[in-house]
């Protein structure tokens, strides 16, 4: 499964691109409105620091405006991913986006309806958040496994990128659901790395060590 760092910081995005663990990176307006830079500058920055999927969102809700943002975003760079909410108009966008050759990541999916649609209509990867879907009583990750059942069923190429991961938890069990990528908060990426007994183990041997004769 390959990991994605949801996040526009780019100090996160260095340190998690040095432990080896950035595969590609997640951005959306929220995440740049935190940094105070225009969205623009941080996704250049971005695909400086990472080579692989860039995904970059667009803010028109009509067909005409997601297919010019997606154009404009797609020409930024060769590793730009055009994020597109998933809506009628989004999926129309999609279609002709990826007619263009250009890759899509379609967002805000909270079923497996959505998923099929946005499958069907070509996007390269799909966007189940499961995070917001645990927040109001529902399993997020019932909903993974019906969508990568779904697209296994029948050989759909777009692929399924967990979103809104909460905790490691998350992680592991969308590895296990045979999930293709999980976009990560860089808090979460370093709880991935983390264990008491390691913490213990790395702690005697330290102090054994001590005893050894120099």
């Amino acid at each position: 499964m390959k990991i994605f760092i949801d996040s526009a910081d780019i100090s996160e995005i260095r340190e998690a691109a040095r432990m080896g663990a950035v595969d590609g990176v997640t951005t959306n307006p929220s995440l740049v409105a935190k940094t105070g830079r225009k969205y623009l500058d941080v996704v250049k920055e971005i695909c400086e620091l990472v080579d692989g999927p860039i995904s970059a969102e667009v803010l028109g809700i009509s067909y005409e405006d997601i297919l010019r943002e997606g154009r404009e975003w797609a020409a930024i760079h060769k590793n730009i991913v055009v994020k597109v909410p998933l809506i009628v108009e989004g999926l129309k966008a999609v279609r002709t986006l990826t007619n263009e050759g250009i890759k899509t990541n379609v967002t805000l999916c909270f079923s497996a309806s959505q998923a099929m649609l946005a499958a069907k209509a070509g996007a390269t990867y799909i966007s189940p958040f499961v995070g917001r879907l645990d927040d109001i009583s529902e399993d997020g990750m019932a909903l993974i496994d019906q969508i990568v059942t779904i697209y296994r069923n029948y050989h759909y190429k777009t692929e399924v990128l967990v979103a809104s991961v909460r905790h490691p938890i998350h992680v592991t069990q969308a590895a296990t659901l045979g999930a293709d990528v999980c976009t990560i908060p860089f808090k979460v990426i370093e709880q991935l790395a983390k264990h008491p007994l390691t913490d213990l183990g790395l702690a005697k041997f330290l102090e054994d060590a001590k005893k050894i004769p120099r």
